[in-house]
């Protein structure tokens, strides 16, 4: 019997798939014309294919390849034709009725100013009727709405609602019909599903017995890894498992249910039960798991992806997976076309096809090896998928990871028993608590050891590097991971790559932050490039110690800078005021470094702001103290000077006025003295100009990310040598002024910005400041 690879219907596959990007991407005339031009060509290979094999193969790729063009254009065209859709062009507001299909998630990513990505939700619907220029629309199609997380946060799959709203085109590759912008609750809220009820009752028994028995960060991986809800995971936490390659484990996948139909086979064989009741077991498993994760696309995909790797790995037919795995990207993008555009489903084929086709071959060449059974798969698993899945990572990330094998090798033997009991503890937590808990507290201790894997591989200097972005980077890759393949099957190669490996792991990754010349020995100030917004970092003449002004729009760019300096303790993180782009980061560093306080001014809002910096420092056992006007704060290397704001003012002042209500600072560092003023605005510079202060500097942090909101006479008072201007690349406030930018220039002040050096240092020189950008040490410039 031949052993060799079914690829019969890999290309069938393959046609499919592109002919869907045409229709997603392209459009619906396109579409039509493919499906005409192939279904044209049947009738002129059917006469060949009844004596030769591969003109059968090229019949059933131009049927299935017309079929799903045709489906494609027709679809296309009704969502472009939709009156929704045309509505949607003018930005029109509409009344609607629509079918929850999805559970509000809560956006998460960089967050600017006033506003953070949590309070808004996103919400996948079905349309059921429309009110569109005083008609009433009855038309389907999908709409996505973009809603207030607190208002909807109880809403679940199935229940209908009336929503009012803004219309707005939609991405390009969607058949959505279009976005809704949605700026209030819904009202006419219909009762779910009742096994929709069910399914959402017990993911919240699971969250509340977790919460319960373990710690926040077990406990938030636990629902990961159960039904792919991070909501409760703390977000350092998050960023750890991406930077450590183990972000799969916290998203519903093939992996979750293969492991849980393999557990029921498992116990089915114990018991004694035949084939066929073993199949029926692990088929309610798989349909019980779905229902229980929520019925949407991503939870379908893994369903399909875990049937075939428990096809695979668990009952052992390795010829028939690969056709099975063709027949399921087939029957899944003529079902859910929209899926051919997600880098999830992507990733899920690469990594199915690796487990699949490429664990099963590297296992038994290792067991051929002497490596012991279960060790071999231990090893060849994460390798396989990792090894496929590399050239899509790198195409969407830019970078390649070196930590990710190794992080999923400690990580995979306890990812099994840990989603066992807790998909048990889901199970029994609606009748026994006690039970519940005993499950979680048995995966407490597997939980723990990945949350620790995750933090030391993300920890480790040089454990990813830059790769070239986009499809140009991810074919480079891919190219290169083929020709490794294939020269590895020599034994002198092996060796080779061998000794290669132990130079990678034990000298270059080590020696890698030494010959970057980063960080700059005796810098004073770091201005790190953390986006659209600020994030300082000061010596205090401590080893490994500093002060941090400000923590940036994200969680991971301002940690990723200590890291880089070497800073291991924070004594002070002052927040010059509660924006979002001054204070998002502060959750990251809190669960990294040692943080000996956290700083605010004397105005706390906007109020949701300083209600998650609260929140947060407590849960870090961090104090929160008042800086103000007049107050003084010293270390060896750095002196910090308040001079602003007044806190009589806080008593008139709200939310709006939280700009101008920021924290300025006079740091004496021994580069120099640098003004550090946060977004300050005309009022305040006019009050600290009033003030008499001498506001006299020889590094100015340009107020605002250089916004036009300053003054040519505060500038002048201060006549920085250097100024610095914290801006994120293409950001679209049009910041910095080039009026502010002129202004400095030609008081002859050197001016730099984040968005063009990247981390900028701040240190002494002979004649005053210099400063080193991060990455080109011999721009060191004396001022």
């Amino acid at each position: 019997m031949s052993t060799g690879l079914d690829l019969r219907l890999a290309p069938t596959a393959a046609a499919v798939w592109t002919v869907t990007l045409l229709g997603l991407l392209v459009g619906w005339g396109t579409a039509a014309a493919t499906a005409v031009f192939a279904l044209l060509a049947v009738p002129l290979v059917w006469p060949v294919s009844r004596d030769r094999a591969w003109a059968r193969g090229v019949l059933v790729v131009l049927l299935l390849a017309g079929v799903a063009a045709a489906g494609m254009a027709v679809r296309s065209y009704r969502a472009e034709h939709h009156p929704v859709r045309q509505a949607a062009q003018h930005g029109e507001r509409l009344t609607a009725r629509v079918t929850l299909t999805s559970a509000p998630i809560p956006l998460r990513g960089p967050a600017f100013g006033t506003q953070r990505a949590q309070d808004r939700a996103l919400v996948r619907a079905a349309l059921e009727t429309a009110d569109v220029v005083g008609q009433r629309v009855r038309a389907g199609g999908s709409v996505v709405l973009l809603v207030p997380t607190e208002q909807w946060r109880e809403l679940i799959a199935g229940q209908q609602v009336t929503v009012r709203g803004k219309a707005a085109p939609p991405r390009s590759g969607e058949l959505t019909v279009a976005a809704m912008q949605v700026f209030g609750a819904p009202t006419e809220v219909s009762s779910p599903p009742g096994w929709q009820r069910v399914a959402a009752d017990l993911r919240d028994g699971l969250r509340r017995t977790a919460s319960a028995e373990l710690s926040p960060a077990a406990a938030g991986l636990l629902s990961g890894l159960v039904v792919g809800d991070t909501h409760a995971l703390p977000p350092e936490v998050e960023q750890d498992f991406e930077t450590a390659g183990l972000t799969h484990l916290l998203a519903v996948s093939g992996a979750n249910l293969a492991i849980v139909c393999g557990a029921v086979l498992v116990v089915l064989h114990l018991i004694g039960a035949g084939p066929v009741l073993s199949a029926a077991g692990a088929g309610a498993a798989l349909v019980g798991f779905v229902v229980l994760a929520g019925p949407e696309p991503s939870v379908l995909r893994a369903a399909a992806m875990g049937a075939i790797t428990l096809l695979a790995l668990v009952l052992g037919r390795r010829r028939s997976a690969l056709p099975v795995l063709s027949a399921s990207v087939i029957g899944l993008l003529l079902l859910l076309p929209e899926l051919a555009t997600s880098p999830g489903f992507a990733l899920s084929v690469a990594a199915t096809a690796g487990l699949v086709l490429l664990a099963p071959r590297w296992a038994a060449a290792l067991r051929d090896r002497g490596v012991p059974i279960g060790v071999a798969e231990a090893i060849a698993v994460p390798l396989a998928a990792h090894v496929v899945t590399a050239p899509l990572i790198a195409a969407l990330s830019g970078t390649v990871s070196l930590v990710a094998v190794p992080a999923n090798l400690l990580a995979g033997p306890v990812v099994a028993p840990a989603t066992v009991f807790g998909v048990l503890a889901t199970v029994v937590a609606p009748f026994s608590g006690w039970l519940a808990g005993l499950f979680c507290w048995l995966a407490a201790p597997e939980l723990e050891w990945l949350v620790l894997v995750a933090d030391r591989a993300a920890a480790v200097p040089g454990g990813s590097f830059d790769w070239l972005p986009g499809t140009a980077g991810g074919l480079l890759l891919a190219g290169l991971v083929v020709v490794g393949l294939i020269l590895l099957r020599g034994k002198r190669f092996r060796v080779l790559a061998s000794v290669a490996l132990l130079l990678v792991v034990l000298v270059l990754v080590p020696v890698r932050s030494v010959v970057s010349g980063w960080p700059v020995p005796g810098w004073s100030m770091v201005a790190c490039d953390v986006g659209q917004g600020d994030g300082l970092v000061l010596a205090t003449g401590r080893p490994e110690e500093a002060v941090v002004v400000d923590t940036g729009p994200d969680l991971e760019r301002s940690a990723a800078c200590l890291d880089r300096l070497g800073v291991r303790r924070i004594a002070l993180a002052v927040l010059t005021h509660l924006h979002a782009d001054h204070i998002s980061g502060l959750t990251g560093l809190l669960g990294k470094f040692s943080v000996g306080a956290v700083a605010v001014g004397p105005l706390r809002e906007p109020a949701w702001a300083m209600k998650e910096v609260v929140r947060d420092t407590r849960a870090h056992r961090v104090p929160v103290v008042q800086m103000q006007s007049g107050q003084r704060t010293s270390w060896p290397g750095l002196v910090l000077d308040v001079l602003a704001p007044d806190p009589a003012l806080a008593r008139t002042q709200t939310a709006e006025d939280a700009n101008d209500s920021s924290i300025v600072l006079r740091a004496t560092t021994p580069a120099g003295r640098l003004l550090l003023t946060g977004d300050v605005e005309l009022p305040s510079q006019g009050r600290l100009l009033a003030s008499g202060l001498d506001l006299r500097a020889d590094v100015l942090k340009v107020p605002h990310h250089g916004s036009r909101y300053t003054t040519p006479g505060f500038l002048h008072a201060v006549r920085p040598g250097t100024a610095l201007i914290s801006v994120g690349d293409g950001n679209s406030y049009g910041h910095p002024s080039p009026f502010v930018v002129d202004t400095l220039t030609r008081a002859g002040t050197r001016v730099l910005r984040t968005d063009q050096e990247g981390d900028i240092a701040i240190l002494p020189g002979p004649r005053g400041p210099r400063h080193v950008s991060r990455g080109d040490p011999l721009r060191a410039v004396d001022r």
